[in-house]
């Protein structure tokens, strides 16, 4: 079954903008257009039949990138969760940033007057990262597993030496540019902390994200509020410290039950197939990229890629990817495309069918 009948986007554009935001399948639009049905008939009484799904999305996202489920919580997006948790965050600590990540990241961590250094963004940033671990000695680092504007991945090997190395170091990823793209186990990844929104290669709209802990900093944050006693009204039984800064308040079935919904599916293509299938793409894009001159060899030759790449191209090059409904976005001096499971070598032909004209 091809993918358009599935993404009905995908018969009217050539969508290689996952990286800005998700597209959403016909089955999603089904669920959510029942769930508010039901809503709109039984009020009150939908929460009582819905409720189940905000526990049964906790243990499938457990599942399907390998966190414990009690160490896993539900927000509304990224900057909420990683607000939340510099929150739950002694102000002695000295943060490790890297210079041209998200504003999301890093902005939060400034404005809140954390000591911090920054890590120049190359091509290859690992040999740097250590020698500012070395010598400025943070205690957090915090960071993109996949920079928004060039598409740079993180080595995830570099990840868990880090933390063979350093193992009070604290690490706090963004997995919003990652998540749903390849095979990823949060119990061995060395990671202290991967917060994630859903609506880009999740698919499943705005307004759900997730958070996964490691104990090691799930129990430094209960370290410092744990005075504080726990609220004692009924409705609130089972909550612990955790859950009550987090998920403060109701969590939205509709938003949390569509992220629930691209979970099951993401689950039965497999995040190993999802990750052969896009980056089958990806290797013919780089490739073809390359020998255009749009990207260097320091980025080709990365063992670790991601599903985006950032192209140099004129402006009125990328006027014309836009009129002929390639559906891409600017960031930074170049041009984003991205790549899902659902792009295709046609895809990447029309694209280059452009490039070409304007090259």
């Amino acid at each position: 079954m091809p993918f358009s009948t599935l993404f009905p986007i995908l018969d009217t554009c050539t969508y290689l903008n996952t990286a800005n935001a998700g597209i959403l399948s016909r089955q999603l639009q089904q669920w959510r257009n029942k769930h508010d049905a039901d809503y709109t008939i039984s009020g009150s009484d939908l929460r009582a039949k819905q409720g189940g799904i905000i526990e049964e999305l906790r243990q499938n996202l457990s599942m399907l990138f390998g966190s414990r489920t009690d160490n896993t919580y539900l927000v509304p997006n990224f900057s909420i969760g990683f607000n939340t948790l510099l929150e739950g965050l002694e102000k002695s600590h000295r943060f490790l940033l890297l210079s041209e990540d998200y504003p999301s990241v890093n902005y939060p961590v400034i404005s809140r007057g954390f000591d911090y250094a920054e890590v120049p963004m190359t091509p290859c940033p690992e040999d740097l990262i250590l020698a500012a671990i070395e010598k400025y000695k943070p205690t957090v680092f915090a960071f993109s597993i996949v920079q928004y504007i060039s598409g740079m991945r993180i080595d995830p090997q570099f990840i868990k030496d880090i933390k063979g190395s350093y193992p009070e170091l604290i690490l706090i990823a963004d997995g919003t540019q990652f998540c749903g793209t390849a095979t990823f186990d949060f119990k061995s990844s060395g990671l202290d902390a991967v917060i994630s929104s859903g609506y880009k290669w999740m698919l499943a709209g705005y307004g759900n994200a997730f958070l996964m802990l490691s104990d090691q900093l799930k129990e430094c944050i209960y370290q410092q509020r744990k005075s504080t006693p726990l609220p004692t009204a009924p409705f609130l039984k089972g909550k612990d410290f955790l859950s009550l800064c987090f998920e403060p308040g109701h969590l939205d079935t509709l938003n949390f039950g569509s992220l629930n919904q691209s979970v099951l599916y993401l689950q039965s293509l497999g995040l190993e197939n999802i990750e052969k299938i896009s980056q089958s793409v990806c290797e013919k894009a780089r490739a073809a990229f390359y020998s255009r001159g749009l990207i260097s060899e320091s980025v080709i030759g990365r063992k670790i890629q991601s599903s985006l790449m950032n192209l140099p191209i004129k402006p009125d090059t990328f006027q014309k990817l836009i009129a002929n409904r390639i559906i891409c976005s600017n960031r930074g001096t170049g041009t984003r495309v991205s790549f899902h499971f659902y792009n295709t070598d046609k895809d990447l032909d029309q694209l280059l069918q452009i490039l070409d004209q304007g090259t």
